[in-house]
């Protein structure tokens, strides 16, 4: 029974994280397939170029949101239920954790979007707000940080995740957060990290775009109205 909850956490953190708010809100702004345009992604920096602040608002607040009840799905289906592994008991923690990640993995590889998506920074830290609020605010302070000084929204997101693990790092030793909290950032910001290798080669060649460079489709809708 318990691993049928574990599978079940499993599944409904992956749909979740599969729902495609950017593409939805996109098309409602602009009638365009957002997935065509820009970067191809569909998370709130490809929004903002292609359909304004207002739509990439509205997708942040979706996006944030999977992680957050993909967590709260979890609590609720896996209860205080244990399952022992040797000397180890596994329990609601690591199926929260399971959830955030399957959602942050839904929203890369969306089952409503042929597998793809964006690049699950959103999704990833809406988790980490269910799981460790502070540790959510220290890797998004970074982020803001970092995207303000540079306007390099890529650059930021890979601080802020970054950061969230190294917060984890003296927390977990020295204030005995849960290990699994740790475990969840690390995974979630390697799997970011490496959804950025674009990114990551642009910004060393000086041609990564910044925030505020609009794309084709912005200037189209601008100049043309459609």
């Amino acid at each position: 029974m318990i691993v049928v909850k574990f599978l079940l956490v499993l599944l409904i953190g992956y749909l979740l994280g599969s729902i495609p708010f950017g593409r939805i809100v996109s098309h409602y702004y602009t009638k365009k397939d957002i997935t065509t345009f820009g970067s191809g992604k569909t998370g709130a920096t490809n929004v903002l170029r292609t359909a304004g602040s207002k739509a990439a608002a509205l997708v942040v607040f979706g996006d944030v949101s999977k992680g957050v009840f993909s967590v709260f799905f979890a609590f609720l289906i896996f209860g205080n239920d244990l399952m022992v592994l040797g000397s180890f008991g596994v329990g609601t923690l690591v199926a929260q954790v399971m959830a955030a990640l399957a959602s942050v993995a839904g929203h890369i590889w969306s089952i409503f979007l042929k597998f793809k998506g964006g690049r699950g920074v959103a999704t990833f830290f809406g988790g980490m707000i269910a799981l460790c609020p502070p540790v959510a605010l220290i890797g998004g302070e970074v982020f803001f940080v970092s995207v303000g000084l540079t306007r390099y929204a890529s650059f930021g997101s890979i601080l802020g995740v970054i950061s969230a693990y190294l917060a984890l790092v003296p927390l977990t030793i020295i204030y005995k957060f849960p290990l699994e909290y740790s475990v969840y950032a690390l995974i979630g910001a390697l799997v970011i990290i490496y959804m950025h290798r674009d990114n990551i080669n642009r910004l060393v060649a000086g041609t990564e775009r910044k925030i505020g460079q609009k794309s084709e489709i912005a200037v189209s809708v601008e100049k043309y109205g459609v």
